[in-house]
């Protein structure tokens, strides 16, 4: 697996994934943002990470999938390198037939043993979910 960088100007890079997919990255302060920031998107490919075992697992276990959504918060040290502490990933799953039992052993499994993304870390990974179950 290979990324190429590419420089576009101060504080702005565009990389290149080995099948041609590009990202924009910027480090802009928030009033002038454009794209995410290196940090964010460690933060977004940890939330969509899990979230594709998420998915596949419900499915695998014939339970009703309507919808999914995430968010990964993190909290960072103040000293350079101001890398992450501790992660939570919060999960909202729409299913109107999957039990509290199965989306704790899902999402469980999905952050801590199955997410490539969540292994590479060495901060504090922590999880919650809640279920939305439509009538």
């Amino acid at each position: 697996m290979k990324v190429e960088l590419s420089y576009k100007g101060d504080e702005e890079f565009e990389t290149t994934n080995d099948t041609g997919n590009k990202v924009d990255i910027d480090m802009f302060p928030a009033d002038q943002k454009q794209h995410q920031s290196p940090t964010q998107l460690l933060l977004s490919a940890l939330v969509a990470c899990a979230a594709v075992d998420i998915v596949s697992m419900i499915k695998k276990r014939r339970k009703t999938f309507i919808d999914l959504k995430g968010s990964a918060e993190g909290d960072r040290r103040e000293e350079h390198p101001r890398g992450f502490t501790k992660i939570n990933l919060h999960y909202t799953i729409t299913s109107p037939d999957l039990t509290d039992e199965e989306a704790e052993r899902i999402v469980d499994l999905s952050t801590t043993k199955y997410c490539s993304v969540a292994g590479s870390l060495s901060a504090e990974q922590t999880h919650s979910f809640e279920i939305i179950r439509p009538s």
